[in-house]
């Protein structure tokens, strides 16, 4: 699928990235967040923030197989947290609003994002409705000219860094898929404190450490009502489409994660020695890599067929859902594989492979669960029963 230029693209991503990220990895895991206006900043200047987005607004206008390419690239970072940081400013709080929102709300919100003066994020998960979005309970009710927002959202990434939110909220009392709004939500004011009503506690996780990640609660929140994305009640459809781009970068980047992986394993099985030979020696371990490195290429083959369709104007549910499920499913069959090899050390904190582990995990949870993957793939196969549909 890719040409020179997109080559040319994923060769100018990696050295920023050799450059700007990976010298500063170990440093932003311990502090367990990385400086996102910063980095993004640099992004921006390249570019890189709005590849496939409107060229008025400061994209580059390009089509949808070179996001694929720079979602390729930044699945080389040196820690999954990171790639899965900026991938919510490109593929999951912005798609929705470069393709809806009106030109005022997108020279207010997305423009400063594509320039990387703006760190956004996306708020659709609550603590009591993480895949199941239609049973979200937050609420943006009118009063005049502004909406009035209360709730909470949970597992926000970015969020205590965010500059705004992609918020997912009901606007109305009639049917859950049609009582939804998204809303660019300033979450700082001038000053940089936060904005009136608007607490967040941060998590601590298993993994993508120098990701923030948080809950942010809404008590009385206002927000203009022309911060609207697109149509009131239309919210849900929306985020259905933003999410078939989350899904399909989140699948791109682990191709190039676990391809690093199974590199790493290579390199270091075949330094270490047991029993008078380097333990790549064995069948049973470069058989087990090659048969990994066989399922990876697969998966990349199925990501390039679902951003063709999507390039040309179709629909990748059934695709993205596909690789979304392959990817999750691959995450924990080649991490668990290949920190065996590594023994004792693959059990410490100090490896590629452990830290691997550990990020690549939430990819079956996050963007929608690989339960919920299936339910989608079986709807699109006309097989789930009545009452599931």
């Amino acid at each position: 699928m890719f040409t020179h230029e997109h080559l040319a693209l994923q060769k100018s991503v990696r050295q920023l990235i050799e450059r700007e990220i990976d010298p500063y990895i170990e440093e932003w895991e311990e502090a367990e967040i990385f400086p996102a206006h910063e980095v993004f900043k640099k992004l921006g200047r390249a570019g890189f923030l709005g590849i496939n987005k409107p060229v008025a607004f400061g994209g580059m206008g390009l089509d949808y197989s070179f996001e694929i390419a720079f979602c390729e690239a930044i699945g080389a970072i040196g820690a999954g947290g990171v790639g899965m940081a900026i991938a919510v400013q490109t593929d999951m709080a912005t798609p929705a609003l470069a393709r809806f929102g009106n030109d005022e709300v997108r020279d207010l919100f997305l423009k400063p994002s594509i320039a990387g003066d703006f760190v956004a994020c996306l708020g659709v998960s609550e603590a009591g409705a993480g895949s199941d979005v239609a049973s979200v309970k937050t609420t943006a009710r009118r009063d005049g000219d502004d909406y009035v927002i209360n709730g909470s959202k949970m597992w926000i990434t970015n969020a205590t860094q965010a500059d705004w939110m992609c918020l997912l909220a009901n606007t109305g009392e009639g049917p859950v898929h049609r009582n939804k709004s998204l809303i660019c939500v300033p979450l700082k004011q001038d000053n940089g404190k936060p904005a009136p009503g608007i607490t967040m506690r941060k998590i601590k996780k298993v993994g993508m450490w120098s990701s923030d990640t948080a809950q942010v609660f809404f008590d009385d929140v206002r927000v203009p009502r022309r911060y609207l994305i697109g149509e009131e009640g239309m919210g849900f459809t929306y985020q259905m489409k933003q999410f078939q781009e989350e899904r399909l970068s989140g699948a791109t980047r682990r191709v190039t994660a676990l391809t690093d992986v199974i590199n790493d394993t290579i390199d270091y099985t075949r330094q270490r020695m047991a029993f008078g030979k380097p333990i790549l020696d064995n069948q049973a371990v470069h058989f087990r890599l090659a048969e990994l490195k066989t399922e990876v290429e697969l998966l990349r083959s199925l990501i390039y067929r679902a951003a063709e369709v999507h390039r040309e104007g179709g629909d990748m549910t059934e695709l993205a859902s596909m690789a979304k499920l392959k990817a999750g499913r691959l995450c924990r069959e080649v991490t668990d594989s290949c920190l065996q090899y590594w023994g004792g050390m693959g059990f410490t904190w100090e490896n590629s492979v452990s830290r691997a582990w550990r990020d690549l995990r939430l990819i079956s949870i996050g963007g929608g669960a690989d339960e919920i993957m299936l339910t989608i793939i079986c709807k699109q196969m006309g097989i789930l029963p009545a009452r599931a549909a």
